[in-house]
């Protein structure tokens, strides 16, 4: 290629005089920035006292250490606040850049909390509405570190309020375009800022700190005239066990970084071509211990987590919502340095176990990680109060997420699974890529006895209505139905009618997943030439 000849003489008086007003102008811009900084920093003392970082602080504990940031529209505003450039805070109330959070390229967002509780600035919803045009273009990841009183009720313009609705739509396309939207709730997100909150894939609070809820203490008093603390209306504990908004409960806000770093890393976004070999660690218990885990007697509970433990690379497992629907387990770890989305359970499905299983269903299909299914419950929970709730509507969300998820999916039977839990679990009616048993395993409509019972219930009070009660007739009905369900729960008869592709020694769990989940990749990335015929024998 022919270079070109340089014409500049940096030597000479007219090159030094551009240069010095080309810097005396960036230190323009360097000034104003720090002005921002520096008010925003002014904040500290109040933030060190209730425990908290400041909002560049955390900033940078969200970015990889060393990697590049670039900061976007940190001038937004400039003169708008006040016609005196020099007392004019540029920024709009945000920080806002394209960095790197676990390895992953993101947009991230950052309410500047230390200037004015975090209200948007003059300008600030419009360098919003930019930044979510920006991630949207270029497909990236959104994550939002948020605290914020919202918009400023005294400098109220109904067009601020009309086109804000654009920033919760842009959300909601994010998620849909793929691109996951995690949030970091540090302090208040109230309002229609709940929104920002609420419109999110992975949203994490932090205990005694996050504020979420659409009308606080003083506009709910001057609403309905109810009394409520804060914690009671949005706290982060009532959101993360209670209402379900929040899915990972954070100490403070280092350990609330921590996790959306973990999240970012888990969900494996940047996943590079199926074949690349990967660093992992082997899981940190003997997979011997995998033999002991499963109770004989499967009304016994048992702790699911510790099977993923013996699967799992290094063990290292990140709950999903683990206070919400705490029988319902579902979280990200890495088979053989692959990340794997695990649903399981500790128990019967409820209503909040069927919804968190829908959203992590929902996610994972959206990052395209691959789901397993290990299987040992009972069913969806029946009674006046869960039907009253909605379980049918809830546990059908489940299963449509199931039905409809666009990542592979494998099973394992390794306890119970009986009734609609069967289908809500990816059973073999599911068609789940591969799907296993472990030789313990029982798959039935409801257990013998249970359908012995219901049966028993029936037919005696037919017989009451006829006058006659045969207490033996009953009991050999009993005992022929709990024979009868009993004699087809095993693998040996599920197994022998293939309802699953075959019966594995638990210890060799974590070999079979990482053998299915690399087929299962390869496929996904393999492009036959599809013909409009078969191939003809001459």
């Amino acid at each position: 290629m022919p270079l070109i000849e340089s014409t500049i003489a940096p030597g000479r008086e007219a090159f030094a005089a551009n240069r010095e007003h080309m810097l005396g102008l960036l230190r323009q811009v360097r000034a104003f920035e720090q002005r921002t900084q520096a008010r925003s920093a002014a904040s500290r003392e109040r933030f060190e006292k209730r425990g908290q970082l400041l909002p560049r602080q955390r900033l940078m504990l969200l970015l990889d250490p060393g990697a590049p940031f670039l900061e976007l529209s940190s001038l937004a505003g400039l003169g708008l606040d006040t016609p005196d450039l020099e007392r004019s805070v540029p920024g709009g109330g945000l920080v806002a850049g394209i960095g790197f959070v676990s390895g992953v390229r993101c947009m991230v967002l950052v309410s500047d909390s230390g200037i004015d509780a975090g209200a948007l600035q003059p300008m600030g919803l419009d360098k919003l509405l930019r930044v979510q045009e920006l991630a949207l273009e270029n497909r990236l990841p959104y994550v939002q570190l948020v605290e914020s009183a919202g918009a400023n009720l005294m400098a109220y313009r109904v067009e601020d309020f009309i086109r804000g609705g654009s920033t919760f739509r842009n959300l909601a396309r994010l998620s849909a375009a793929g691109l996951p939207v995690v949030t970091v709730t540090h302090g208040s997100s109230t309002a229609g800022g709940a929104y920002q909150t609420g419109l999110s894939d992975y949203i994490i609070l932090v205990r005694g700190r996050s504020r979420a809820f659409l009308a606080g203490p003083p506009l709910l008093k001057a609403a309905t005239g109810e009394i409520a603390t804060e914690e009671e209306l949005g706290g982060a504990e009532m959101h993360t066990s209670i209402s379900g908004l929040g899915d990972y409960l954070a100490e403070d806000d280092r350990d609330a970084l921590r996790i959306a770093r973990d999240i970012l890393g888990n969900i494996d976004w940047d996943r590079g071509a199926s074949g690349t070999p990967r660093e992992f660690r082997a899981p940190r218990y003997d997979r011997e211990e995998l033999l002991g885990i499963m109770p004989a007697d499967l009304k016994r509970p048992v702790d699911m987590k510790q099977v993923i433990a013996r699967i799992a690379d290094d063990s290292d497992f990140l709950e999903f919502g683990r206070d919400y629907g705490s029988a319902t387990v579902c979280g990200h770890m890495r088979i053989e340095g692959w990340a794997v989305g695990v649903i399981t359970n500790n128990g019967p499905i409820d209503v909040a176990g069927a919804n968190k299983a829908t959203h992590f269903i929902q996610a994972c299909c959206q990052s395209g990680t691959p789901l397993l299914y290990l299987n040992n419950t009972t069913g969806y929970m029946v009674g006046k109060e869960y039907e009253q709730a909605g379980m049918i509507k809830h546990g059908s969300k489940m299963i449509q997420a199931v039905t409809n998820a666009s990542v592979p999916q494998v099973t394992i039977y390794c306890g119970a699974s009986y009734g609609a839990g069967n289908y809500g679990m990816c059973g073999r009616g599911f068609h789940p890529r591969f799907c296993f048993s472990w030789p313990n395993a029982r798959t039935a409509v409801m257990g013998g006895e249970q359908a012995a019972q219901t049966m028993r219930m029936v037919s005696e009070a037919a017989m009451k209505r006829r006058g006659e009660v045969d207490e033996a007739r009953l009991d050999e009905m009993s005992r022929r139905i709990v024979e009868h369900f009993d004699s087809q729960m095993s693998v040996f008869t599920t197994s022998a009618r293939l309802l699953d592709d075959g019966v594995i020694d638990p210890r060799d769990t974590r070999a079979v997943l990482a053998e299915v989940f690399a087929i299962c990749r390869e496929a996904d990335t393999r492009q036959p030439r599809a013909m409009q015929f078969s191939v003809a024998r001459p």
